[in-house]
């Protein structure tokens, strides 16, 4: 019993729906692949879906997220594809320090904003171009900034990191992140003798030796300065049935999907009783996948401060010692 179509026969005699008129096929198998895609990786965590995900970085750029637009893109459909992502971390085959914490991200690399004058109002002019003299500097985390004659705020920000700046704008406004380049229109003009001032982070490009994963997306640090491989261990969603001859990750899978699958009509049916009545084989057949991934794993040892030391053999000896 190992492709779809053998499971779907599983799952119509455990739950006593032979026919289509009592649970039509294509029900099934959105059962099935729910109970795969979803419930399955939760309920366990298995070495078999251990993977390395690779990226590519690319020159000043230091945020990477999913991409919805482009199939091709190894970061498409990322939070999805990929359920949640582990160390090691090698960036351009370089060990890299990989943290889920903003705060020891940022500890070590702080984002202090530095502030630069590009103008000063007059009451009546709302455009301002010009060079900032510091570059490069991040996406994100640029603020151009004044104050009205009335004494209100005005902002103008790039929140998509993409160029284009929001907020109190009144027309297309831009920046270049690398070479500074700026053109700003105010929707009101600043204050006569009010400053102008532009907020941002600057940095030097260089190889990544650190990245922080949140909010499913990946921050690296120090900013690229060319593109680099990135390499994540990261466990993957299995992958879908989507005809009957399409077989699970492991032939060992089938049995535990099919019960998996028949708990949930189960449930949905309110038929708690016949819920019940597999439910220890739904529990052995859970262990009976889960017993691969424990022995494959309780062959390596415990990591110490030795485990590095690959050239020694116990406590350090080496067979030259007497």
């Amino acid at each position: 019993m190992d492709t779809l179509g053998e499971i779907k026969t599983k799952v119509r005699r455990i739950t006593r729906s032979p026919s289509e008129a009592q649970l039509a096929d294509a029900t099934l198998e959105d059962y099935i692949n729910t109970f795969l895609l979803n419930d399955f990786p939760e309920h366990l965590r298995l070495f078999t879906f251990r993977r390395t995900f690779t990226f590519y970085t690319e020159p000043n750029v230091d945020v990477y997220e999913t991409n919805t637009t482009d199939p091709f893109s190894p970061l498409f459909d990322f939070k999805n594809a990929y359920i949640t992502t582990h160390d090691p971390v090698y960036i351009a085959g370089y060990k890299s320090y990989f943290t889920q914490s903003r705060d020891e991200f940022y500890n070590v690399y702080p984002q202090l904003q530095a502030v630069e004058k590009i103008g000063t109002g007059d009451g009546a002019t709302v455009n301002f171009t010009g060079t900032l003299s510091s570059t490069p500097f991040l996406r994100y985390n640029v603020l151009f900034s004044s104050i009205t004659a009335a004494n209100d705020g005005l902002s103008a920000y790039d929140a998509a990191g993409d160029g284009n700046l929001l907020g109190d704008t009144a027309a297309a406004s831009t920046v270049d992140y690398v070479t500074g380049d700026y053109d700003i229109t105010f929707s009101s003009a600043p204050g006569t003798g009010e400053d102008v001032n532009a907020q941002t982070v600057v940095y030097q490009a260089a190889r990544p030796q650190a990245i922080l994963y949140f909010d499913n997306k990946f921050t690296l640090r120090p900013v690229p300065d060319m593109p680099y491989q990135v390499r994540i261990e990261a466990y993957v969603r299995p992958a879908a049935l989507l005809s009957d001859g399409l077989t699970p990750e492991l032939d060992q899978h089938s049995q535990y999907i099919a019960l998996g699958c028949a708990r949930t009509i189960f449930l949905d049916r309110m038929d708690i009783e016949s819920r019940n009545a597999i439910e220890a084989a739904f529990l052995e057949q859970q262990l009976l996948v889960q017993r691969r991934t424990i022995v494959q794993q309780s062959n390596e040892r415990t990591a110490t401060i030795y485990t590095q030391h690959l050239g020694q053999g116990f406590n350090g000896w080496n067979g030259n010692n007497s």
